[in-house]
């Protein structure tokens, strides 16, 4: 019986994304099914973690105080919609940086198998843009690409790690993910 987590990317997949990053919670806005999905996996009994870079803090764009605001408002959006997201973890550094936790480098998605104490093999990943997928890939988890976000130019671009699952959006990926687990 495979671990009842889903791991989702942020920005392009639970929210919309934005070229000049979300730089404080007003500019955090939900894509419209996304909480809701979410809750229906809390619902399912899964665990919900998401997994994010935010570059933002490491160019100086906004500080972890505001992270942790947008965080906050997150959790409140999802929670209102009988949802949960059990935890969130993130990159800080700038693009540049020599770090392991940026995606596409599978950091973040080891700290959350060590955190969370559950080997990732086949655990749903999704996201909207290739390093999400290929950091997720390197750990065994299932990638999945949604259409929202940069998904669609992800895509068109190819390339895309073997085995990758496609859906207009989170609703549709979750919505997958719930039918599968019935069987």
């Amino acid at each position: 019986m495979p671990t009842k987590l889903v791991i989702l990317d942020r920005d392009g997949v639970i929210n919309f994304d934005s070229a000049q990053f979300i730089k404080n919670p007003e500019e955090w806005k939900p894509i419209p099914g996304s909480l809701e999905a979410i809750a229906k996996l809390k619902q399912h009994g899964y665990r919900v973690v998401v997994a994010t870079n935010q570059s933002g803090v490491g160019r100086g764009l906004f500080d972890m105080d505001t992270l942790n605001q947008i965080h906050a408002k997150m959790h409140k959006a999802v929670v209102a919609m009988g949802g949960q997201i059990d935890a969130i973890f993130y990159c800080p550094h700038a693009a540049d940086s020599k770090c392991d936790c940026r995606k596409p480098k599978p950091g973040m998605f080891k700290r959350i198998s060590e955190t969370l104490n559950i080997d990732l093999t086949g655990v749903p990943a999704i996201g909207d843009s290739l390093r999400d997928l290929q950091a997720c890939s390197v750990l065994g988890c299932q990638p999945v690409l949604v259409q929202t976000g940069k998904g669609e130019k992800t895509k068109a671009e190819g390339n895309l790690p073997e085995g990758t699952l496609e859906f207009a959006d989170l609703a549709a990926a979750v919505d997958h993910i719930l039918s599968k687990a019935k069987k």
